[in-house]
C-alpha cells in the first residue's frame, strides 16, 4: 500500500472482529479483518482520524451487517496490477446472496486458463465485504481461499443467504 500521509485510519467491531478502515479524503483504499489465521495483522501506522468517506465506509458496513444495504456505494482506491483490478471490477457484479466459481469468473474475463491468476487476484483484494470476494467459492461449491479465513467466508455467505429472497435461496452452495 502506498504511504499517504493523508491516510486516516478507523476500526470498528463486527461479528466477525476488528475490521480496519484505511482512507483519505478522496476514498478508502483498504478494508481488512485485523487478525487472520496466516497473519496477526498489525494495525496501520496511519493517523486515527475519520474522513467522510471512512465515516460513510463504518455506516454502510453496519448497515450491511444489519442485513439493510446489499451494495456498497463509496469511492475506492485500487492499489493493484490492471489484470487485479479488472478482477475485482468483476467481483462488484456478483449480486449479494449469489456465488460464482472461479472458472466462471475467469470466463467473463476471457481467458478460462487464468484461474489461478483470478484466485490469486481475488486474494490480494485489500477491500474485504465492500469488493465481494467471498461470494467466489471452487468449482464443486466449496468454500477456498479466503485471506479473511475460511469461516468468515462461510459467515459472509451464510448472512447473505438470510436476507436474500426465497426466489434467489439456494444459489449459495
Amino acid at each position: 500500500m502506498e504511504n499517504d500521509i493523508n491516510q486516516c485510519v478507523d476500526h470498528i467491531p463486527s461479528p466477525l472482529g476488528i475490521i480496519e478502515i484505511i482512507g483519505n479524503k478522496e476514498s478508502i483504499i483498504s478494508v481488512l479483518f485485523i487478525e487472520t489465521e496466516k497473519n496477526t495483522y498489525k494495525s496501520s501506522t496511519a493517523a486515527n482520524s475519520e474522513t467522510s468517506e471512512i465515516k460513510k465506509c463504518i455506516q454502510q458496513l453496519n448497515e450491511y451487517f444489519e442485513g439493510t444495504r446489499k451494495e456498497f456505494d463509496l469511492k475506492l482506491k485500487l492499489n493493484g496490477t490492471d489484470f487485479q483490478k479488472k478482477v475485482w471490477q468483476k467481483l462488484t457484479e456478483i449480486k449479494f446472496g449469489e456465488t460464482k466459481t472461479y472458472s466462471q469468473q475467469s470466463i467473463e474475463l476471457g481467458d478460462i486458463k487464468a484461474i489461478r491468476a483470478v484466485a490469486s487476484a481475488n486474494g490480494k483484494n485489500k477491500l474485504s465485504i465492500v469488493i465481494p470476494c467471498h461470494r467466489v467459492v471452487g468449482k464443486d461449491g466449496s468454500l477456498t481461499g479466503y485471506a479473511g479465513d475460511i469461516w468468515r467466508k462461510k459467515w459472509l455467505l451464510e448472512h447473505e443467504q438470510k436476507f436474500t429472497s426465497s426466489i434467489q435461496k439456494g444459489k449459495l452452495f
